[in-house]
């Protein structure tokens, strides 16, 4: 973003838009193009960045919820942390289906079956 003055708001309302690179008089015609680069480079690590947090918040959930199906399987089987996750995997080979997919399918049905609150 390239502007004739800096303004705190301004300033705040771009990054919050997502602006990569705030320049105050600065368009000039040898530094569009370093600037430009730099900016897009700037976006593309930023975008980059949030796809991997996202991904590690969707792996926690995941994760989460195998947890939960374990101690399903260790209270009503009486398993091992060890045997609960080797049945769970077993399972989902077998249905040809994600182990957390079988993990929220235990949970979902413990709930259901489950004594009534």
């Amino acid at each position: 973003m390239f502007v004739d003055r800096s303004d705190a708001a301004a300033i705040e309302a771009a990054v919050e838009a997502g602006v990569s690179a705030y320049v105050v008089d600065g368009l000039k015609k040898e530094r569009v193009k370093p600037i430009l680069d730099m900016a897009v480079s700037r976006f593309n690590a930023f975008a980059r960045l949030t796809r991997e947090l996202e991904q590690a918040r969707s792996e926690l959930e995941d994760r989460k919820v195998i947890d939960q199906a374990k101690a399903i399987l260790n209270r009503t089987r009486g398993l091992g942390e060890a045997p609960a996750y080797a049945l769970l995997r077993k399972t989902a080979m077998n249905q040809n289906r994600r182990i957390v997919d079988i993990a929220q399918s235990l949970v979902t049905a413990d709930s259901l079956l489950g004594p009534e609150e």
